[in-house]
């Protein structure tokens, strides 16, 4: 398989994680949407990433299906997430949350570097999204006494929290701080991990 993506992204990291933790062999090609999408179109013409290329040549988009194509390969005893019932949307909808999280880190640092003239409504929205989704699962963690978010062994919905909260820690400081100490506490869990570690990319400071 060849997974297709920077690991400052959230999307990327999370699939590449979950990769090395099952223990699936991969490249990895750090194209970037900007300066290398005319490599990324012939595997995905929305030219984003991830792109997950599998052994037949053909090519997943999305992490969430990346991730249920892998969840099916390793089987249900060693998938991150439970294959059906209440334990597998529960962690779908945290693993949801970080993700849009993570979308709206995005597109807000888009508009800080993209655009000359910010659209104050725009960004006014997307830090109300983020602050509004940092402040739910600050207070659905701080509820979880066990080392991971539905238990003691890492799932999806951890890694994604974990991704999400890197980059937007690293790309809007201001917006995450101290004031979500569950959050920190359950970042640097991951992060200490030796995977993380590994599959990791800081994001470089924005221009403009």
């Amino acid at each position: 398989m060849i997974l297709i993506g920077q690991y400052d992204s959230p999307f990327v990291r999370r699939v590449a994680i979950a990769l090395r933790l099952y223990g699936l062999p991969f490249e990895h090609k750090p194209w970037s949407t900007f300066g290398d999408a005319d490599k990324i179109a012939p595997y995905n013409p929305l030219r984003r990433v991830p792109t997950l290329v599998l052994d037949s040549g053909e090519a997943l988009i999305e992490s969430a299906v990346m991730l249920d194509y892998l969840d099916d390969r390793v089987g249900p005893d060693k998938a991150m997430i439970p294959p059906h019932g209440e334990g597998r949307w529960r962690q779908q909808r945290i693993a949801a949350l970080a993700m849009g999280l993570g979308d709206k880190g995005v597109s807000l640092l888009y508009e800080r570097v993209l655009r000359q003239e910010k659209l104050a409504l725009w960004v006014e929205r997307c830090e109300a999204q983020i602050a509004g989704v940092l402040a739910v699962l600050e207070k659905e963690r701080a509820a979880v006494a066990t080392p991971y978010w539905f238990g003691d062994r890492i799932g999806h919905a951890d890694i994604a929290v974990a991704c999400a909260l890197r980059f937007t820690g690293e790309a809007h400081p201001a917006l995450f701080g101290t004031r979500y100490p569950a959050l920190q506490a359950h970042a640097a869990r991951c992060e200490a991990l030796p995977v993380f570690g590994e599959i990791v990319q800081p994001l470089a400071p924005p221009k403009g």
